[in-house]
């Protein structure tokens, strides 16, 4: 396995040992910001190295294990062979799965929203079946996630549900999710039992802790409000909860998640710098008139993926046209070949 192809190990190697040389120069630290950048890249260089050699390494032992096996015709061996080497090409296409996660915002941790459409409880319930779909996803990745903001709908369901997800390339993977999510089924709540077709959006923003960007204080209405939902009989003693409104924008978020109204303002000022930052590079790019395929606007006709679950099964991604028949699967949680055609289709779309 060598050093070629979409990787450049050889030139990452190198860009790294430039930059740790600058980094333990004695003004390094004078520029706080570009320091920050600096060690974002850093880290980011050493990440993609470890991750190629350990791979590398692994290959160069199998091919010494195999030739050993070939020679002494040990069928037990050449068989638990054959498990390592579809491991390590799983793990190859990962690694070239997250070389398409370039944009600048990819490797940043996300905040994930859903909202129901229209259509009451109907919509309210489809809303709680992708959240629990997102959560299941993951569950299956690893991710750190944190309920921040969540209400229950009126008879079922949620009206909405706010998350904050880290984990490597959060925001480069869930960006594949950003739109509107269409469910046709036999309605559970109709009793005539007729079919239903159910709206829900899904909104992904970058957590942009590491940059310079706030937003002023006056441009900030606070309001407090007794939390309700989930989280015991002390959620609702005080007024706990908090919604912010950026007036500028009209862009409004909430949180009641935490028992203190201190750490529900910190959340909720780090969501609303998140979406307001994000509405800012996008009237920058509309300025520019830039193709963004990754663009975050919302539009309830922005569909991006039909589920259907009556009269046959299946769900597909009308971007990328993949799907499958295995509606089960997907509503728990299995988005990865999902979200792999969209990665690779907006690699196309770039070239």
């Amino acid at each position: 396995m060598n050093y070629g192809g979409i990787f450049d190990i050889p030139g990452k190697k190198e860009e790294l040992a430039l930059l740790e040389v600058k980094a333990a120069e004695p003004e390094f630290w004078a520029d706080a910001a570009e320091a920050t950048k600096t060690q974002k890249i850093i880290k980011g260089l050493d990440w993609w190295i470890q991750a190629w050699e350990s791979v590398r390494h692994e290959v160069e032992d199998s091919a010494l294990f195999l030739e050993l096996a070939q020679e002494e015709k040990d069928e037990e061996a050449l068989k638990e062979l054959e498990g390592t080497y579809s491991d390590l090409e799983a793990r190859v296409r990962d690694l070239e799965l997250k070389k398409m996660l370039d944009g600048e915002d990819d490797n940043r941790p996300a905040i994930l929203t859903i909202h129901p459409g229209a259509g009451g409880t109907e919509s309210q319930d489809w809303a709680q079946m992708l959240m629990r779909m997102f959560t299941r996803w993951f569950e299956r990745k690893g991710a750190k996630f944190t309920l921040m903001d969540e209400e229950a709908g009126d008879e079922a369901g949620i009206k909405s549900v706010t998350f904050e997800v880290d984990f490597e390339f959060a925001y480069g993977y869930l960006k594949s999710e950003i739109g509107v999510h269409r469910l046709v089924r036999i309605s559970p709540f109709d009793s005539s039992a007729r079919r239903h077709t159910s709206f829900a959006a899904v909104g992904v923003y970058p957590i942009i802790e590491d940059v310079e960007y706030d937003i002023d204080e006056k441009d900030i209405k606070v309001d407090t409000y007794r939390a309700s939902g989930a989280g015991g009989q002390h959620i609702n003693k005080t007024d706990s909860a908090v919604r912010m409104t950026h007036i500028p924008s009209g862009i409004v978020v909430t949180c009641q998640s935490e028992r203190s109204q201190h750490k529900n303002r910190s959340n909720a000022l780090k969501m609303l710098r998140s979406k307001v930052y994000q509405k800012f590079r996008e009237d920058e790019a509309a300025k520019k008139e830039a193709k963004q395929s990754t663009k975050l606007k919302i539009e309830w006709g922005s569909q991006i993926r039909s589920y259907v679950l009556h009269p046959y099964n299946m769900v597909k991604d009308l971007r990328t046209q993949y799907e499958t028949s295995n509606t089960k699967g997907v509503l728990d949680g299995d988005l990865d070949p999902f979200i792999q055609a969209y990665l690779l289709s907006s690699t196309q779309e770039k070239k």
